[in-house]
């Protein structure tokens, strides 16, 4: 299979952020890469920010770690997890990143004599990022899905710089995807067309025709409303999609497969087209629906009020309950009422089978996620910390069993008498925060017969990172002796893993393992973790 030249798809958001092009892009990369190409995918975010790493989590949800330190907008997750692939930092780009490289390029003199301007000196740094990635990829065909609303200041450049991609690439080489809201009005029981409809007069206000509209709503599309659609937004009615609302997103790509989209981008980009294979995800697909048993997890977090501050963690227990044939269901805990008083931990873990202590930086909650570690220590339950979790794990395990008052990490108290969890010593001297964490992929060694060794089946695993603290090497010998022992080492030599000797499951981890966990691969420590939950 050859193709002439890279094919690129655009896809464009209506009427309201967080519509799903997210999983629309990702689920489309999925079904092309399953009729036998090479995909990858691209989300642009018109913020100024330079990346998602100095973003609180209410802000903009989770900040998704690539193999090479990136910190990135959450929809890479949705890219990796549907097409089984690791992505770069560079799939990411921002406004930030763009007009950066534009004055640089300027202080630098590479625009002597020249007045610097949108176009095209920002549209053309967009085409040539988005053609960089194509080319660093190989890949051929290139998703590109812009962030944002149509109609949004920020997001002009990019509109832009895509649609003199059209002109540049050719007509069969790239294709304009629409996703937008078709609400439902109940007071006349009817999905309402006109959002969607004004959305694609804006884009081609901009110069854009869509080529493709993927509508969203809580239910399918009457023949009513695609004949509107079609009409109204200039598009054929074969090329009107329903991407309703479904159990979990897994699903939409089979939706989209079964209306004929998969063929039908195929047709429009000159492509050859083969009958995918979709057995395997559907089964995955079977087993999230079918389950044997259901368990109630704790999770323990101070975001918890934007569940999508946690996405890849919630979609790696997904991946290791379908796997295990059981459904988790999870029970959100807000640290911050816990650390006022406002839920007692006793009460908290007497309805649930197993807790995992969310990742989150700053002070704020600390207190609440160190009691209900605590008692979820003393009763035995199956406990899973992530990053932060791991610190706090360590920190409650000094106060109560080891007895040093007052144990603390550094970052909560910078003169805690016994800083069991410090700054790493190469962070003492970074002035800035942006991208400056310990990031991206790092080996860790696992300790031949422990627990985390068994569970991972081998030597030396690599997992993704974040942070800027560690657990202090100096107080390992004392947390050793009292029974929290390393299970796996840093190549600098601080605690990848601890885990807690003669309990069923109480394992933490300063990496964050759910970037890497896929529908048809779970991560090993969830699997593991839900595994002994099942089995309690």
């Amino acid at each position: 299979m050859v193709l002439v030249s890279t094919k690129y798809i655009f896809v464009t958001g209506g009427v309201l952020s967080s519509v799903g092009k997210g999983v629309t892009t990702a689920s489309l990369g999925m079904l092309l890469k399953s009729i036998g190409y090479s995909v990858t995918a691209i989300k642009i975010d018109p913020y100024i920010n330079v990346d998602a790493g100095t973003m609180n989590p209410y802000i903009h949800g989770e900040v998704f770690v690539t193999e090479d330190g990136g910190e990135t907008d959450l929809d890479l997750g949705h890219y990796e997890r549907f097409l089984d692939v690791d992505l770069s930092k560079h799939n990411n780009i921002t406004t930030g990143q763009i007009y950066y490289s534009v004055i640089m390029k300027e202080r630098k003199g590479n625009y002597l004599g020249q007045c610097v301007q949108i176009i095209p000196h920002i549209t053309d740094e967009i085409k040539s990022r988005i053609r960089e990635v194509a080319k660093q990829s190989g890949a051929d065909i290139v998703l590109v899905e812009i962030g944002g609303t149509v109609g949004d200041i920020e997001g002009l450049p990019f509109l832009e710089a895509v649609r003199q991609m059209r002109l540049e690439e050719g007509f069969e080489n790239t294709l304009f995807i629409h996703v937008a809201l078709v609400p439902f009005l109940k007071a006349t029981e009817e999905l309402k067309t006109k959002p969607l409809q004004h959305s694609v007069q804006e884009l081609r206000r901009i110069g854009i025709q869509p080529d493709t509209i993927v509508a969203r709503s809580d239910r399918p599309l009457t023949l009513e409303a695609q004949q509107k659609i079609a009409l109204y937004s200039n598009v054929p009615l074969h090329a009107v999609f329903s991407n309703y609302d479904v159990e979990t997103v897994y699903e939409v790509p089979l939706i989209l497969h079964k209306q004929g989209m998969t063929r039908y981008i195929a047709q429009r980009l000159n492509l050859e087209y083969h009958e995918p294979d979709l057995s395997r995800w559907r089964d995955f697909i079977d087993k999230l629906k079918h389950v044997d048993k259901s368990v109630k997890i704790a999770m323990v977090g101070k975001y918890t009020a934007l569940k999508d501050s946690y996405i890849s963690i919630i979609e790696a227990l997904r991946h290791a309950a379908a796997h295990l044939k059981v459904r988790t269901e999870l029970v959100w805990v807000e640290a911050t009422d816990v650390e006022r008083g406002l839920r007692d931990p006793n009460e908290i873990l007497e309805k649930v089978d197993g807790a995992l202590i969310l990742p989150g930086f700053g002070k704020r909650g600390a207190e609440g996620k160190i009691k209900v570690i605590k008692e979820a220590r003393e009763r035995g339950i199956p406990v899973l910390g992530i990053c932060f979790g791991l610190q706090l794990m360590v920190v409650e395990f000094a106060r109560n069993v080891i007895g040093l008052k007052d144990a603390n990490s550094t970052e909560i108290n910078p003169s805690t008498p016994h800083p069991v969890v410090d700054l790493m010593e190469e962070q003492k001297r970074i002035k800035g925060l942006g991208g400056t964490m310990r990031l991206g992929s790092h080996p860790i060694t696992l300790v031949q017969g422990s627990k985390v060794h068994r569970i991972y089946g081998t030597h030396i695993i690599y997992e993704r990172h974040r942070h800027r603290y560690e657990i202090n090497p100096k107080y390992v010998d004392m947390l050793e002796s009292c029974g929290l022992i390393v299970s796996g080492w840093s190549k600098e030599r601080f605690p990848e893993f601890m885990e807690l000797k003669d309990h069923t499951f109480y394992i933490g981890t300063q990496a964050h393992p759910e970037f890497k966990s896929r529908p048809l691969r779970p991560s090993p420590i969830y699997l593991a973790f839900v595994a002994a939950i099942t089995q309690g």
